[in-house]
């Protein structure tokens, strides 16, 4: 086991700071959450209907135009002929527009990390999970994320990130959990001025 005997709630409208070493289980924790790792016992409750998941490395090892992947997965989310708008959306807001006719496999780590993030948000998440979400990011994309973030948690959405350059300490965590030994637990969040607000 990676995790053992985790007991956790993540409140509508939160944002939790995931953290922990190396191997700790942080990654496994996310996946768990996001419902693309099924827990070895136990059980995850009240997971919302639409999650967006951002993993650490996107897999771009693929032939697919970056627009022709987004606009499939936008299709895959049930949006249909809204698939061209929300991608030109997303696209838009990360910097991703020059990029729409490059091939997966040919992007840079931090140009892929933003395809990555894009297909997370298609459809609006009532939960996001992040993993290393500015990793490699370039200032435009980065500067959008607390943007994003306030969208979310503004109408009642719930957002999970991991990250190890900090950089989700500037958002005002509500929650921080902390895994450690095994172990994941809800550990003590410094008071911070918020950058967002809450209505």
């Amino acid at each position: 086991w990676v995790l053992l005997d985790v007991t956790l709630a993540l409140p509508a409208g939160a944002l939790v700071e995931v953290t922990g070493r190396n191997g700790a289980g942080k990654s496994s924790l996310l996946r768990v959450l996001a419902g693309v790792l099924r827990p070895a016992a136990g059980s995850v409750s009240g997971r919302p209907r639409v999650v967006g998941w951002a993993p650490e490395r996107f897999p771009s090892a693929q032939q697919a135009l970056a627009g022709d992947y987004l606009r499939a997965m936008a299709r895959a989310r049930g949006l249909g002929d809204g698939a061209q708008r929300v991608v030109g959306r997303e696209a838009e807001r990360l910097g991703l527009g020059d990029l729409l006719g490059v091939r997966l496999a040919e992007l840079s780590k931090g140009s892929a990390q933003k395809v990555g993030l894009a297909q997370a948000l298609l459809a609006p998440p009532d939960l996001l999970v992040l993993d290393e979400p500015w990793s490699g990011l370039d200032a435009g994309a980065r500067a959008a994320v607390p943007g994003i973030v306030k969208e979310i948690t503004d109408r009642g959405g719930s957002i999970a990130v991991a990250d190890h350059q900090q950089q989700v300490a500037e958002l005002a965590p509500d929650l921080r959990w902390h895994a450690e030994d095994g172990r994941a637990v809800l550990a003590a969040v410094a008071a911070r001025a918020p950058v967002r607000s809450r209505p």
